[in-house]
């Protein structure tokens, strides 16, 4: 598996990022454990989570996720060999987002301790805080890095406009910049990414985790219909994609996946990383099983006529 650099820094990741939302959500702790030593055997060994991750399962309330990859980094005695990101900044189910030095330092601190470790690899910014100016944030960071608790930062769900000033910004300080971002991106949901947001992440050589790759599933080809997400845990991210265009795209992954005896969460991953700016794309799974995808993705070689299929049916 070739690993890729993360913008100017020294890390290095996977072609494909797990996404740790599902520990402690879809996954319990001893399955979660499971699915993390059948990754890293694999040599995925990139983990995304956040602090908030899963506060919004019943009886969580926010770590769950944190904490059992802090339990496993443990017994297992491989930090050295993972590459963790987890995040700050999106409310815990009320509140807006924080990025303010007092609430940066007192998180970090929780996370650290919840993860078991001393240091984090990537501290990305869930979300733009409005209310706190870009420059106490960054410094914030900096007081992080300098201390050795942050190897480089990243930031997630940022508009263009307020990432380009926070890019200015670290070039014109000293201050940290941001190596990392993580927009939302798949064959559903393509435009916010895709021209002036993926141009500028390329001249900047801004590295690309995009998240809900998979689009909760709905790009596995496993939900056929409503009727099938009915009671899953899944069921209110996945309801906005039954229209006419997931009907196009659910049926042109068929018949991709079919031309390459490959399932269709395979030609999803390998149509991301195939994408001009992407750098890892996230996704998950609750079954060992499902990490043949990862494999497979990694081993597609698309003709130009199956990419064009995939392209047109998610216009």
């Amino acid at each position: 598996m070739e690993y890729i650099q993360i913008g100017n820094t020294d890390i290095k990741i996977p072609p494909i990022t797990f996404g740790g939302n599902v520990f402690g959500w879809t996954a319990d702790k001893k399955h979660s454990l499971y699915l993390l030593d059948a990754l890293f055997d694999k040599g995925f060994n990139f983990i995304d989570t956040a602090n908030v991750y899963s506060y919004w399962a019943p009886g969580n309330s926010g770590g769950e996720s944190e904490a059992i990859i802090g339990e496993w980094l443990d017994t297992r005695k491989n930090r050295d060999k993972v590459i963790i990101a987890t995040k700050v900044g999106s409310p815990m189910g009320t509140g807006a987002p924080n990025l303010s030095v007092e609430y940066i330092n007192e998180q970090i601190e929780l996370s650290l301790k919840r993860l078991k470790t001393d240091y984090i690899d990537i501290y990305f910014s869930h979300k733009y805080d409005d209310s706190t100016a870009q420059r106490e944030t960054l410094a914030a960071y900096k007081n992080h890095i300098n201390a050795g608790k942050v190897r480089t930062i990243g930031a997630s769900n940022f508009p263009l406009a307020i990432l380009r000033e926070a890019i200015d910004l670290s070039s014109q300080e000293d201050l940290p910049r941001y190596q990392v971002i993580q927009p939302e991106y798949n064959l559903m949901d393509r435009a916010a990414f895709e021209g002036a947001y993926e141009r500028f992440c390329i001249e900047n050589n801004l590295s690309v985790t995009s998240y809900f790759t998979l689009a909760s599933g709905f790009l596995t080809g496993k939900y056929t219909g409503k009727e099938d997400i009915e009671g899953k845990d899944r069921a209110p991210f996945l309801k906005k994609y039954f229209n006419e265009k997931g009907e196009r795209v659910l049926k042109a992954l068929k018949e991709v996946a079919a031309k390459y005896n490959t399932s269709e969460a395979a030609v999803t991953l390998g149509w991301t990383i195939a994408q001009p700016g992407i750098t890892s794309p996230i996704a998950s799974a609750t079954k060992e099983s499902q990490l043949k995808a990862f494999i497979d993705a990694l081993n597609i070689d698309f003709d130009s006529e199956d990419l064009k299929i995939l392209d047109e049916a998610s216009r």
